[in-house]
Parts: C-alpha cells; structure tokens; sequence
C-alpha cells in the first residue's frame, strides 16, 4: 500500500483541480472537466461600462469554452454593449445580478449586426422569422446550451421592422387593420412595405435559434427585443422559466419546434403577441410545433416598460391598430406545419387581446387543452378559432384542420362589444370536435339592434383576426362552419345594455347546449340558427330541451 506525503498529495489535487483563465486564454485540462470552466467576459477584455463595444471579448470567451469542450461565460454586475453574439455548443451565459447585455445602436460600417443568412423559402413569411443571425445572441446547429442568470438583456439598438417578404405583397400578409384586404393599403408602421436590403447591418431579434436541441433560458428579463425578444425555430427541447419580458413587439415565437416547456413566465408586448406558437415554412419544410406546455404565465398589454418597473401603465396608444393592445396567447398566423398535442394551464391575461387558435396555411391544429385561464378587459374575442385558407406556403398545399380542442375552467371580464368569441372555419371545411365547458364571460355589451342582421363575409384567405369580419350579430359566440361542437356549463352575459343575441350559429353539423345560461334583452332569442343539423339543448335557462334534426333558419 503507497502512502501519499502531504506536499505530494496537494500536488494530485492541485493537478485536478479545474483551471483558472488568464490573460483571456483558457488552459488546456482533459475533456472530462472542460464543462466546469467559468470564463469571465472581463478577463477577455470586456469593460462592462456601457460606453465600450464589449461583442468581441464576449465571442473570444465564447469560443475558448467551446474549444475546451464547454463551460459557463460569466457576465459580472455591469452594462456589456454589444451586436451579435455567437452562441456554441455546450455553453451557458450567467447572467448576475447588476449584469446586463445593451443591443448597441447600429452605425453603418461601424458597429453592425451580423448580416441576415440567405433563405431560399423566405418568400413564405415574413423577413423576421426568415432569418436569425442579425440578432444580439444567437444560435444555429447547437445544443446543451444555457442563458440563466437574474441580469437583463436590454434590446435598445434592435429594429423592430419587418420587410416585406421576397414576394409581391398580398392581403393575408396583414390584418384588415393595417391594410389586410383587397384595395387601399396604407403604409405600414412597422415597414412591411420596405425592400429587404433596409436591413443590412441592423439586429432585430434579442435571442434567436435555429436547429439546436437542448436549451434552457430562466431567471433573466428581456427589454424591447425588437421584432422577436426570443425566436426559436426548429428547436427541440427547449424549457424557459421565470424569464420576465417588456418588449415593443413578439415575446416568444416557438416556431416549429417540440417538446416545450415555458412556465412561470410574464410577458407584456402590447404591440404584438406575447406567447405564440408558430409553425412556418422558414426551415424549407413543414414541421409541426408539438409537445408544449405553457403554464403559471401572465401576458399583458400594459404600455412597454411598465411590466418591468411595476407601474402596469394603459395607455391606449400602444396598441399596435383599432383592435387594441396585443399581448396574448397565440397559435399562428404561420402555420405550414401545424399544432399538435398542446396543453396551456394556469394563465393570466390582463388588458390584451384573448386566446387564438389559428391554422390557415395547411397544417393540422389539434389536440389541444386549454384550461385555468382569467382574462381581464379582453379587447377582442376572449376565444378565437380559425380554420382559414390563407396558404402562404409551396403552390399545391391542401386546407389544414382544426380539431380535438378542448377550453375549460375560463373566467373573462369586461370583453370588448366589438366581438364575440369566435369559432370559424370557411366552406367544406369544418372545426371539428370542440368542447368549451366551466366558462363565464362578461362582455362589455352595447350591441346595437340593426347589428342583428347582418351576414358577415367569409374572407377565406385573409390574415386571420376577429375583426377580420367586422360586425357581427351576435355578442356571445359565433360559430360557423363547424361540427360537432360542445358546451356545457357555459353562462354568457353583458355590463351594459346589449341587443344581439347570445348565440349565432351557421353551417353547424352537431352542437350540443348544456346547463348555458345567458344574459339576454327581452324579445332577443337565445339561438340563431342557420343551415344546422343535429342541434341539442339540455336544462339551458329561458330554452326548452329541444332536439332539431335539421334546421335551415330558426330562433330559440
């Protein structure tokens, strides 16, 4: 038996303990404890004073952790002014407290982000979910990688405009709001209308990823991300957790992408959504985003800023048109590849547009559960659901389906007149397969009586939006073009005076009324019906049980 002396076995420790970095350069050491270096942006050169261009020491630390193998890119308390960040394999950002990443404000020649990379398929949505290097961090073809930390990413020098796609313009690029639609098409805000090559040099996304796997971001806060404050495009594995964002446009696009988990987390983008689930044709095929949580989150459309200081600021001016605020939830607009086997829990909407479950480029909506969800001053439908033919994707592609949806346990307040909840897909294509139950809904009311007539347009290739049909004769629910749809334990009622009826149904193949209570004004009825077959009603207030085979016009 060998027996170590003391100065010979601080030696051996010594020689397996994890190296220091000096002088910017890491020491070589053996792979199996690559993964424990720290790399400290400052012993790489960064100055962290907020004046200095820090990008090039936060890429040299980057690359000596890559180069052994791995480790964590500390960021101590201080402002990192930077442009485009480059993400590896194997790597986490810590974030620490008084720790924050400044986008630098661009200056041609000068100080620029890295150039948009060429894509082929961009002409199928928009310049920003085209593109991902012209970002502050960003990561393509990479895993096991870590943003964590309690700092801030503050996206002041990011753009938030999105050039036209390499395409000629067409009305489903746009809500009617902002143009949407055949005839006049305003300029656009956000330079819609622009040539692609305005971009050039310019960053417009604070964190961006493309085909990695493997990615956790928590505990940090995102300001003014511009276009996207996260885009993560073909990404599996992905978990985000308690990160806090206040940004001028999108929260998190999860676009194509499996096994998510997004929880814990508060978003306010007035001017765009805060949450959205996409599934575009950016990666040159379609593939679904599927396998998601989102759970225990607030989405807000306080004015930008105001999430962050705790002062909740409405100012009815941030909202990005006529609809109001954004902030929401959102499946779609692009949806080539569609949303499968999806449950969002526990959420909190205040001062924002409602849910929205769209697919109207192809791809299959379904399997669905939604459910623990309080909205406050809803400014559009509180549940919204399309199945649209906007096909924005490769010539040939058939109409999608949205199907096996199920919402429950909803508690919505002060909703805006203007809409009802809407359930809407377009001629021979039905939604299919929806049941809502334990939901209560107080719309504003004010529904005038000459609304009650009327026939909104189908507008099947539109950009899909509840305002997309304009009035509508019903304050409660609109559902058209739809089968086997089910409610139970549904009470709908209004704040103020409201003459439309609760419920307007059209091309309806199976629903089914249960223990429905609503708020209605004398000698409105509570049903609508048009063109429905196989309606039910069971222990509903003020409606008798009825069972009609078929019906081509009625009122209940």
């Amino acid at each position: 038996m060998t027996i170590l002396r003391p100065a010979l076995l601080v030696a051996v420790i010594l020689s397996l303990v994890v190296p220091t970095v000096e002088k910017g350069r890491a020491q070589s050491l053996p792979r199996t404890n690559a993964r424990s270096l720290v790399y400290d942006v400052r012993a790489f050169g960064a100055r962290g004073d907020g004046k200095t261009l820090d990008t090039s020491a936060i890429n040299r630390a980057i690359e000596a952790a890559a180069a052994a193998g791995g480790g964590t890119v500390n960021f101590s308390a201080g402002t990192y002014r930077s442009v485009s960040i480059r993400l590896r394999s194997n790597i986490t950002l810590q974030l620490n407290p008084g720790a924050s990443i400044v986008a630098a404000d661009p200056v041609p020649g000068k100080v620029t982000y890295d150039q948009p990379e060429p894509n082929q398929w961009d002409m199928y949505q928009d310049f920003g979910h085209s593109h991902w290097q012209n970002s502050l961090i960003w990561g393509i073809g990479v895993e096991n990688v870590n943003i964590v930390g309690p700092g801030l990413i503050n996206g002041k020098g990011l753009t938030r405009r999105s050039p036209r796609a390499r395409r000629v313009n067409q009305p489903g690029d746009r809500p009617v709001t902002l143009g949407g639609q055949a005839g006049a098409r305003p300029q656009s805000p956000l330079g819609e209308d622009d040539d692609p090559k305005v971009m050039e040099g310019l960053g417009n996304k604070a964190i961006s990823l493309k085909l990695s796997r493997n990615v956790l971001l928590r505990d940090f806060s995102i300001s003014n991300g511009g276009h996207f404050a996260l885009l993560a495009t073909g990404v599996d594995n992905l978990t985000i957790d308690n990160v806090k964002v206040d940004t001028n446009r999108d929260g998190f696009d999860i676009d194509s992408c499996r096994n998510v988990r997004i929880s814990n987390c508060s978003v306010n983008s007035p001017n765009d959504d805060a949450i959205v689930l996409k599934s575009s044709y950016a990666l040159g095929f379609a593939r679904a985003t599927e396998n998601v949580t989102i759970t225990n989150c607030l989405v807000s459309g306080y004015d930008i800023g105001s999430l962050l200081d705790g002062t909740y600021k409405r100012n009815v001016t941030e909202a990005p048109d006529r609809d109001g605020p954004t902030g929401r939830i959102k499946f779609g607009t692009e949806s080539n590849g569609g949303f499968k086997n999806i449950t969002i829990s526990n959420i909190v909407f205040d001062h924002c547009r409602g849910l929205a479950l769209e697919t109207v480029d192809g791809g299959l909506l379904e399997d669905i559960t939604i459910t623990n969800i309080t909205m406050r001053d809803v400014t559009n439908s509180p549940i919204f659901m399309r199945l649209g033919r906007r096909m924005r994707g490769p010539a040939g592609t058939a109409v999608g389906q949205l199907r096996r949806v199920n919402i429950s346990n909803i508690i919505a307040y002060n909703a805006d007149p203007r809409y009802a909840s809407i359930i809407a897909g377009i001629p021979d294509h039905q939604i299919e397969d929806v049941k809502l139950s334990n939901i209560h809904i107080y719309y504003r009311g004010g529904g005038k009586k000459e609304l009650v007539d009327l026939q909104p347009p189908e507008r099947e290739t539109n950009y899909p939006e509840p305002s997309m049909f304009g009035d509508i004769p019903v304050y409660g629910f609109f559902i058209r073009h739809a089968k086997n749809i089910a409610l139970n334990n549904v009470e709908i009622s209004y704040l103020s005076d409201e003459f439309r009826p609760p419920f307007w149904l059209d091309d309806v193949a199976g629903a089914t009324f249960s223990d429905v209570t609503t708020q209605r004004a004398e000698s409105v009825p509570t049903f609508v019906l048009r063109n429905v077959t196989d309606f039910i009603t069971n222990e509903c207030k003020g409606v008798p049980n009825t069972h009609l085979d078929r019906v081509d016009q009625k009122k209940l």
